[in-house]
């Protein structure tokens, strides 16, 4: 079993930057593909990001691309997300997670979730 723990979430201001890591322990992540998910009071929790464990391939929520960055290093056993001109609309609790399958944008195809990570901006 994998656990996951996502850390460097905050509170920013309009146009900032945060980078989330998480952090896998217990199972190598490096043959898994990987995703964050976010979810915003009173709302689903809906697709971020992804990187497949092959090639790295990286896919994106319309709402996010040019502006987030998913990466992994295997080496570390971790995932990133460079967040980057950030918007009020991007306040979320953000979730990584683990794929028992290939990129795909439903929470189902996941088998092991963080517990998240607040991010908060404002304007």
């Amino acid at each position: 079993q994998v656990q996951l723990v996502e850390s460097g979430g905050g509170l920013v201001q309009a146009g900032g930057s945060l980078r989330l890591s998480c952090a896998a322990s217990g199972r190598a992540i490096s043959s898994y593909s990987m995703a964050w998910f976010r979810q915003a009071p009173g709302k689903e929790r809906e697709f971020v990001a992804a990187i497949s464990w092959y090639v790295g391939t990286t896919h994106y929520a319309d709402s996010v691309k040019d502006r987030f960055t998913v990466s992994r290093d295997n080496a570390k056993n971790t995932v990133y997300l460079q967040m980057s001109s950030l918007k009020p609309e991007d306040t979320a609790v953000y979730y990584c997670a683990r794929s028992s399958g290939s990129v795909a944008y439903q929470t189902s195809t996941y088998d092991s979730w963080g517990q998240g990570t607040q991010v908060t901006v404002s304007s």
